[in-house]
């Protein structure tokens, strides 16, 4: 079996070896390979773009390794968005992925279990968030809150004065900093007398 390892410290001071010496002692037991040893130092868990992780990344498509061996699930990431996509990715390349301080191995059934539970409480947590942002918006339209962006004011005189000059749309637009579809409502309600564009509130 051919395996890599990955470990990351948050700050410059922090000695990686920690992780690895036990990662090393792991693969030896299992008699496996290392291949590689990937290292990220001064680097939060936060971040999912590091260096060492995107040469791991793509040494995982080139197919060099089998097996991504991790001492913690938070030195590979934070947050379960980032894990769980990075386990489908693995997965779809079958290549295993093992936590020593989770006891996770993903080619076991039991590890297989646990990557399905993984993903769906990392799917609960996206609807969550999703009902929440919804509610939260509803409950603004209910209040009378105007949603999305303002609507542009447009001086009516200036207006009305470049386009007596002959002036086009684009070239109002530009003079006056707008967009050419707001100039456009203007004129329009402009030839309205009984109808005006409504102000931003």
């Amino acid at each position: 079996m051919k395996v890599c390892l990955y470990a990351r410290v948050s700050t410059d001071g922090q000695d990686p070896e920690v992780q690895l010496g036990a990662l090393r002692a792991h693969a030896a037991q299992r008699g496996w390979e290392i291949v590689e040893e990937y290292v990220d130092r001064g680097y939060s868990g936060a971040k999912e773009h590091r260096p060492s992780l995107d040469r791991l990344t793509r040494a995982a498509w080139a197919g060099r390794f089998q097996t991504v061996l991790v001492w913690r699930f938070d030195r590979f990431a934070r947050s379960v968005k980032h894990l769980v996509t990075a386990l489908e990715t693995f997965r779809s390349l079958n290549i295993g992925f093992v936590s020593l301080q989770e006891q996770l191995d993903t080619s076991t059934p039991i590890g297989q279990a646990m990557f399905t539970i993984i993903g769906a409480m990392a799917q609960l947590e996206r609807d969550i968030i999703r009902e929440r942002v919804k509610a939260g918006l509803e409950r603004a339209k209910a209040r009378g809150i105007r949603l999305g962006r303002p609507r542009a004011a447009v001086d009516m005189q200036e207006l009305a004065t470049l386009r007596a000059q002959g002036l086009s749309v684009g070239e109002i637009a530009r003079r006056l900093r707008s967009n050419r579809s707001t100039v456009r409502r203007y004129l329009a309600a402009s030839l309205s007398p009984r109808h005006s564009p409504r102000e931003p509130p």
